[in-house]
């Protein structure tokens, strides 16, 4: 006889249970991938875009259900393209203006896409984060390499010989990398020592790529957003002794962050660049028709035109674009969408701020999507950040958040049987 011999069959898990965690997978793998793409925009359409139109599609035949808390999301987003569509009626020759506004209505999709899914599954925030941080500390790294013409090639990792990673535009890829940043360095504050230490790197490597973006932009976003977390994380503690470590952490990054500064500007070619870039106002800026002036022209005709000039005009009547988010959406997007855009940012902003020291698992992420997102608010004052991938991104996880909020709330005061559960950082 056998040594072996068992008296009954192994157990074997039952085939529903083992499809449902394959499908499990499946979704975290296929959302994952979707955040990490975001991260390549070096050509339009980017496979990004082509990759999501797929995703959204099949999660909406598999049943993606858009929820009364979420609903409020799609209608202001629908108002801001109808907006578009009204303002793209005062132009005679349309061109290629219907493609943008099509853009414009799939990235608003993609945003109530991450929204409804956040909702209903909230350990996918941890896997939209990790994606993110790969995606960033990888274009990151091609764009400091490229910079630094470390291998045959690598300047197409650049743009007007400034880091630009693998997107088309240094603006936009200095803020991309800002979420990853401020995510590191809420580990690196709060996790414990061995993952603190093991963000330091990749943090660098992402803080590195917006600095070597030259994006003022993007400087001023890290500045702030570093800034907040710190002031939000201290005041979050619970003990003394955790607002003492995150006290000693933060000057101890800051003194790190300013030596290897310190360093990099002992390269003849990165400090010339990186006084240049530092003057607050650039010449065409202050020029006669430079940003500041052109303001002041727009938001005269926006008096004038209640439904819009037309999508992309400003740029081709005055040769540079709005570089104003707000004055964008009157012109674009007419008034209505103006009203609807604005509505938005302030109903995000307060239902975010009223939720963000309430103790629950997806606080952590809580925090960061909502200080980085009030940073690109502010920094829509002086670029335009329609058409950012990551802005509806940051803008449906928030969304997302306040909704897992409202349903917690729900279940703890007996309204829905809905306990929702996920894994920390």
């Amino acid at each position: 006889m056998s040594l072996l011999a068992y008296d009954s069959a192994p157990p074997v898990l039952p085939r529903a249970a083992v499809d449902a965690k394959l499908v499990s997978l499946l979704k975290l793998a296929a959302i994952g991938f979707g955040v990490f793409l975001s991260g390549f925009v070096i050509r339009e359409p980017a496979p990004y875009e082509l990759y999501m139109v797929g995703l959204i599609a099949i999660w909406a035949l598999a049943g993606l259900k858009i929820s009364r808390r979420i609903a409020p999301l799609l209608a202001l987003l629908i108002a801001f393209n109808i907006g578009g569509l009204i303002s793209m009626s005062q132009l005679a020759s349309l061109g290629t203006i219907p493609l943008y506004i099509a853009v414009s209505l799939f990235l608003a999709l993609t945003s109530v896409f991450f929204a409804a899914i956040v909702e209903d599954d909230p350990d996918l925030l941890i896997i939209v984060f990790r994606a993110w941080v790969a995606a960033a500390s990888a274009t990151a790294l091609f764009g400091i390499l490229g910079y630094f013409h470390a291998f045959p090639g690598a300047e197409m990792f650049t743009k007007f010989e400034r880091a630009a990673g693998v997107f088309e535009d240094p603006n936009v890829f200095g803020p991309f990398l800002t979420l990853p940043a401020v995510y590191l360095l809420y580990l690196v504050l709060t996790a414990r020592p061995v993952t603190a230490l093991l963000c330091v790197p990749l943090f660098l490597i992402v803080a590195g790529g917006i600095f070597f973006s030259f994006s003022r932009g993007a400087w001023g976003l890290l500045i702030m957003t570093c800034g907040l977390l710190v002031l939000t994380v201290f005041l979050n503690a619970d003990t003394a002794a955790a607002r003492l470590r995150i006290a000693v952490t933060a000057f101890l990054a800051l003194v790190g962050i300013a030596l290897v500064l310190l360093l990099a500007l002992q390269i003849p070619a990165v400090s010339e660049l990186f006084f240049q870039r530092a003057q607050l106002v650039q010449d065409y800026d202050g020029a006669r028709l430079g940003r500041f002036a052109r303001f002041g022209i727009g938001f005269g005709w926006a008096t004038e035109h209640p439904l819009g000039i037309g999508p992309l005009q400003f740029g081709q009547i005055l040769g540079e674009d709005t570089h104003n988010i707000w004055l964008k959406a009157l012109l674009d997007y007419s008034w209505l969408g103006f009203a609807a855009y604005l509505t938005l940012i302030l109903w995000t902003l307060a239902a975010g701020f009223r939720i963000l020291f309430r103790r629950r698992p997806w606080q952590p992420y809580l925090i960061c999507v909502y200080i980085v997102f009030v940073g690109h608010v502010a920094l829509g004052t002086v670029i335009d950040t329609d058409h950012w991938r990551h802005f509806y991104l940051l803008l449906g996880l928030l969304w997302g958040m306040i909704a897992l909020e409202q349903r917690h709330m729900a279940q703890r005061f007996g309204f829905a049987r809905y306990a929702p559960s996920m894994s920390c950082p």
